[in-house]
């Protein structure tokens, strides 16, 4: 029987607006990487408001992959899984946001980032184009971590978890999550005094609710325009949008947030598919000069609101 992931990555785009294609650039073969150390700076690249970080297959790369903390598991282009001549694994099942399709995966003999060892991979082999990057680097790649993204520096930092969760700083909120699949939801959230949950995606620019969530906020709120919803597996859906007020998240206020929303299967499998919840995107953790994310300990941690960026804004 083919195992379900969920992979909550999407591309988002004005309802009219047409795909893009990312080219996928073969660097030269490299020699063995030389150790790291425990705390390891990646400088950061971003596609569509999301950051990527340079992984190393074998003696290969580097690649430059997404940082998901949507994705269960770490996917690769299937591009990519062609010129590495990657054997072809078992197969699986997506459960994104736009649907639930069986894919094909590819054996990663030796993946490598930062300070994490080397692990063998069983990774969703999916088109470069869906995908927006060259891989995805999901849960099962980071959750014994911590994982610290520097705004302000395009600096992302890769710890082992410290054994306790520590104090926050002065400077910082701290909020605790709890974990379903690997994956931390924030419990203490609202909208105008309704409880939602929310899950901290890295790997979605623009954040995404559920049909309950719209149920809630309809006439309530101001419309936007539709948006195409573009999965990782390539399958669309053009999804309504609205601009959210008072959207509170662990004590922190947002006085104007968009989003699109999808009644979809991957709230469902985290448990969250009759209960208000939200997918909080790369475009409101921007907002912020730093987040945290300590998997192990549940922790997520917000530094500064960043006054020079504004509001989120909706494609279109």
């Amino acid at each position: 029987m083919k195992r379900a992931i969920a992979a909550f990555s999407l591309t988002v785009a004005a309802a009219s607006a047409p795909a893009q294609h990312v080219p996928l650039v073969i660097p030269p073969s490299t020699p063995p990487p030389l150790p790291i150390p425990d705390e390891t700076l990646l400088q950061l690249g971003a596609v569509e408001q999301r950051m990527t970080v340079p992984v190393m297959i074998g003696a290969r790369g580097p690649w430059h992959f997404v940082i998901d903390t949507g994705a269960e598991r770490t996917v690769i282009a299937r591009e990519l899984a062609g010129v590495l001549g990657l054997t072809a694994g078992p197969g699986a099942r997506i459960v994104a946001l736009t649907g639930i399709m069986p894919v094909e995966t590819a054996i990663i003999p030796a993946l490598r980032v930062s300070s994490l060892p080397p692990r063998g991979v069983v990774a969703p082999a999916l088109a470069a184009q869906h995908i927006g990057a060259q891989g995805l680097l999901g849960i099962d790649a980071l959750q014994d971590h911590a994982v610290t993204i520097d705004f302000d520096r395009d600096q992302m930092t890769l710890i082992p978890a410290p054994r306790r969760a520590r104090k926050g700083a002065a400077d910082e909120i701290v909020i605790t999550a709890r974990s379903r699949l690997g994956q931390l939801i924030v419990t203490d959230a609202a909208w105008r005094g309704t409880r939602i949950a929310v899950v901290i995606d890295t790997g979605t620019p623009y954040s995404i609710g559920n049909g309950a969530l719209l149920n809630a906020m309809t006439r309530r709120q101001r419309t936007l325009p539709a948006v195409t919803l573009t999965s990782v597996t390539g399958q669309s859906l053009v999804a309504p949008s609205l601009l959210a007020d008072d959207l509170v998240v662990g004590g922190i206020h947002f006085a104007s947030v968009p989003m699109g929303f999808a009644d979809s299967a991957a709230f469902d499998r985290l448990g969250l598919g009759d209960k208000p919840a939200l997918l909080l995107g790369m475009d409101v953790l921007r907002l912020f000069r730093r987040v945290a994310i300590d998997f192990p300990n549940r922790q997520i941690r917000f530094l500064n609101h960043r006054t020079d960026r504004g509001r989120p804004v909706w494609p279109g």
